[in-house]
């Protein structure tokens, strides 16, 4: 239905209305002069009145009646149109008003005219905005009309209402549409207009007018202000089959499609013509597209695909990398001559062949990985891997691979010769390395020597009093043990040494060296710690050695100490961490981890130093205060027990050490301490097979286990272990044995002796040894090198207790 018949709809229902309205005026007129009937009870009046009431309550259109005569003028009826249409219930209009169906979008204007007219007692029509009961707005056309009574007395108000939203809406969006369909006409490349066709008396079309036109069609046809003229006027005696096609489409219905041109400028146009509206309005949409423009265009595309094409071929035939297209399960489709040049396959042997099968060995689990990146969609970015020459050779190509549908396409680059270059320089700064770590070591164990050997001297003068031999001999032994720690650091730093595991709480051990820590550093610098893991008292336990963990601490404490010249700050905490962040050039290792830091004010470290503090005998302090090795313990350890050390420093604010250590979920293993033996308890004549392949060394500990009462045997490897024990008998009651050794090595023979014979004690003993740095002892007691008499007695007596324990239960 359109605006028109619901207006006709309107009027129809007005003019009801109207005819209502004077049948109520009668009957009010005929009940007021015939009061005696109505008293008797005819009541005929009354009844027509409310069937009056009832057919407007019935109709569709809102109606509502206020009685002037009353204060205020309120409603005194409303039809279930108007309560629909407003929202209220009738107990909640009638009494009321209308002004508060009002609001403050209403126009103050139409509100005027309809007080205006009420005033007047005169009809009035008006559009009006009113608000629903849930705040929502309708606008209605407002139709108020008074009805008169016989002696033209005002009796009521009758306004009828029609609400125009649901009409309004379609409007607006059909506004917004055609605004938006021109707004594209005008912005659009191709020309278009609208054209209304004239026929003459016979049905021929005889000319055209332009209703209207955009832009592009003013630019492309040449026919400036074309809207409103006639194709006559514009283009005389040329339009003319212009204007027979758009007749035929008005006259047919059906769509044309026809090539013209204009005098203008000679352009011929491909175009598509469509009757709109009716037919009686005799109007066609023209949509134009230039032909020439197009053509050009076309010629314009094809050269410059041509010229892709040929730049692409060059670049595929004169690159130096390596270009493939292959699929995405890696066989090869396309490959350039660079393949030939770089690796010595000819090009078009390689079409077919998977690219795996020309990988190196170990590289293919790295390829397969990168396949299935591609196949997921995600780019390939510097992998190098080794693929194989013709000659059979291997040279490294660093790829670059990006997926397309069914395929990827992948460059390399032939990096052979810059790895190579990388290696000499990691070689270069390795050496640079030893250099300086060959020259400590020698500068510090010089130094230990310097004292051995003086005092060996000097105890081999005649009528050296006693007294001075006891001080000679204390300084060689004092001498030894500072040699041992100083090959310790080193393992350490190398990660080399061989650790003792067990599972403690990072927290407590903090806790309880807490006091120790207050000695090193002295009065003057305030210790505080932290070791409530984040306030939540959480357990921190770590799976380390425990010495090694206290030793670490302890020379990050000194460090931190001597970087604040006896003053200041230091700060010990315990924390969970989630990751270890990124730290030189490696990337952050998500995980549960135990972080330990210590923090200080000191003089913090500069930042072209900051690569160089972990490197064994490197030091900032003066000469005497430091051998460099403090650090590099602390980074061997935590590197080889599975973490990583961070610093974060800030020159004149201060410097924080973190150390990362996995977190164990294992409860506590730590050994308690037990009292060991007497350090030279007697041997009571007890056998013990020596396994040392060291002349010296083996020499030295058979004589040392006979002064201690032993009776010792000296074999020189495993295997005449193995044979000697076989032969006496099992007449051995522990077996003392090196690591190092040729052939079978200490820590095998020891699990060979455990299987053959499980109640012989083994006690290992070394100074290094990367089966034990990389293996552990497998469980069996351990003696490092260089040990004193005293320390061999005790460890040979708790092995020789354990047995006992064992065999007797």
């Amino acid at each position: 239905m359109s605006i028109e018949d619901l207006r006709e709809e309107v009027e129809r229902l007005r003019r009801r209305e109207r005819a209502l309205v004077e049948e109520n005026a009668r009957l009010r007129a005929g009940r007021d002069m015939g009061g005696a009937a109505a008293a008797a009870g005819v009541g005929v009046g009354t009844a027509r009145a409310d069937l009056l009431f009832t057919a407007a309550d019935k109709t569709r259109m809102a109606m509502i009646v206020t009685d002037p005569n009353l204060p205020d003028n309120p409603i005194v009826f409303a039809n279930r149109a108007f309560l629909e249409l407003s929202g209220y219930a009738a107990e909640e209009l009638v009494g009321r008003n209308c002004r508060f169906l009002q609001g403050p979008g209403t126009d103050p204007a139409h509100v005027t005219r309809i007080r205006d007219a009420i005033a007047e007692r005169r009809d009035v029509v008006v559009e009006l905005l009113n608000y629903r009961r849930d705040g929502s707005t309708f606008v209605n056309e407002l139709y108020v009309s008074p009805v008169f009574g016989p002696h033209g007395e005002l009796l009521f108000f009758f306004g009828s209402q029609l609400d125009l939203t649901r009409f309004r809406e379609p409007e607006r969006r059909a506004a917004r549409r055609s605004a938006s369909f021109h707004s594209l006409l005008e912005d659009g490349e191709a020309g278009f207009c609208i054209v209304e066709v004239r026929f003459d008396a016979e049905g021929r079309a005889e000319d055209c007018r332009f209703v209207e036109v955009n832009a592009a069609f003013e630019r492309q046809s040449g026919l400036p202000a074309a809207a409103g003229r006639w194709m006559s006027d514009l283009e005389p005696g040329h339009g003319r089959h212009w204007v027979e096609a758009f007749g035929d489409v008005v006259m047919t219905g059906r769509d044309a499609r026809f090539r013209g041109a204009t005098s203008e400028f000679g352009r011929v146009f491909d175009m598509h013509a469509v009757r709109i509206g009716d037919q009686a309005q005799n109007r066609v949409a023209v949509l134009f597209d230039d032909a020439v423009a197009r053509q050009e265009g076309e010629e314009r595309r094809e050269a410059r695909d041509r010229d892709r094409m040929v730049e692409r071929d060059l670049v595929w035939r004169t690159s130096r990398d390596l270009l493939v297209v292959c699929g995405l399960d890696g066989t090869c489709r396309a490959v350039n001559p660079a393949w030939t040049a770089t690796l010595g396959w000819p090009a078009g042997s390689l079409v077919g062949t998977r690219i795996v099968n020309l990988l190196h060995p170990d590289d293919r689990v790295a390829a397969s990985q990168a396949f299935e990146r591609l196949r997921t969609g995600r780019p390939l970015a510097d992998l190098d891997v080794r693929f194989r020459t013709a000659d059979g050779d291997h040279r490294w190509i660093s790829w670059n691979a990006i997926p397309q549908g069914d395929r990827f396409h992948a460059t390399g680059r032939d990096v052979t010769e810059r790895r190579a270059l990388e290696e000499q320089l990691r070689q270069s700064q390795k050496m640079e390395a030893v250099g300086q770590l060959t020259g400590g070591v020698a500068h510090d164990f010089n130094n230990l020597l310097t004292v051995i050997k003086s005092s060996t001297d000097l105890l081999k003068r005649p009528s050296l009093s006693e007294e001075r031999k006891v001080r000679y001999v204390d300084a060689i032994s004092d001498t030894v043990d500072r040699a041992a720690r100083l090959t310790s650091q080193l393992l350490a730093f190398a990660r080399r040494q061989a650790l003792r595991p067990a599972v403690f709480d990072a927290a407590q051990s903090v806790a309880a060296i807490a006091d120790m820590v207050r000695t090193l550093t002295g009065a003057r610098i305030r210790v505080e710690t932290d070791t409530d893991a984040a306030g939540h008292g959480l357990p921190c336990h770590v799976d380390a050695d425990p010495s090694q963990f206290d030793t670490a601490l302890v020379n990050l404490v000194v460090n931190a100490r001597d970087a604040m010249q006896g003053e200041g700050r230091l700060r010990i905490s315990v924390r969970r961490a989630d990751r270890i962040p990124a730290l030189r050039a490696h990337p952050a290792i998500p995980g549960d981890f135990v972080a330990v830091s210590v923090s200080d004010t000191g003089s913090g470290i500069e930042a072209d130093v900051l690569d160089r503090i972990f490197e064994p005998f490197f030091t900032t302090k003066g000469v005497g205060h430091g051998t460099g090795l403090g650090l590099s313990q602390v980074f061997g350890f935590a590197k080889q027990s599975g973490g990583d050390v961070a610093v974060d420093s800030e020159v004149g604010v201060g410097t924080t050490f973190t150390l990362f250590l996995p977190r164990s979920t294992h409860a506590e293993t730590r050994d308690v301490a037990e009292e060991g033996p007497e350090p030279f308890a007697d041997g009571h004549g007890t056998p013990v097979l020596v396994v040392e392949d060291n002349l010296e060394v083996g020499a030295f500990a058979t004589q040392a286990l006979m002064e201690l009462g032993y009776h010792a045997a000296w074999v020189k490897n495993a295997k005449s272990a193995l044979a000697e024990i076989e032969a006496s008998g099992q007449r051995f009651e522990v077996v003392f044995s090196d690591v190092v050794m040729p052939g079978m090595n200490g820590v095998d023979l020891a699990r060979e002796i455990r299987r053959r014979w499980p109640y012989l004690p083994v006690v290992l003993t070394s100074g290094y040894s990367h089966v034990l740095a990389s293996e552990g002892t497998d469980g069996f007691p351990l003696l490092g090198k260089p040990y004193s008499v005293a320390d061999l007695s005790r460890a040979l007596r708790k092995a020789l207790r354990e047995r006992s324990s064992l065999t007797f239960g």
